[in-house]
């Protein structure tokens, strides 16, 4: 499965000033990383988000929004976002930094 260039050329436009951000290739799409933590991806033209348990719920009662089922359950603490759901840049500021949030109140991974 590819992944939609458009939407991830948008990200990293988002995302110059944050230190550390990383790519990888995963899911068949491609996943950002902040401290060693997936936090946005992409799978087709899907936003893949880690908005994190506190904010699971009320993140799929928003349009555009559903579970997370790539392994064929629901994962709790993250959700697909359609791409109507983030069409304004102000809609993908959002979920960036919301799941950038999440992952920074992580602890830190311990090097392998």
């Amino acid at each position: 499965m590819s992944y939609d260039e458009g939407l991830a050329q948008r990200l990293r436009e988002l995302l110059p000033s944050q230190q550390n951000i990383t790519e990888r290739k995963m899911f068949g799409g491609l996943a950002f990383m902040s401290r060693g933590y997936m936090f946005v991806g992409i799978v087709g033209d899907v936003l893949m988000a880690r908005v994190g348990p506190e904010y699971y719920e009320l993140a799929l009662s928003r349009p555009y929004v559903r579970e997370m089922d790539f392994t064929g359950k629901p994962m709790k603490g993250y959700v697909y976002v359609e791409s109507s759901g983030y069409e304004e840049d102000s809609d993908l500021s959002e979920w960036v930094l919301k799941c950038l949030d999440f992952v920074h109140s992580l602890p830190s991974k311990k090097p392998k």
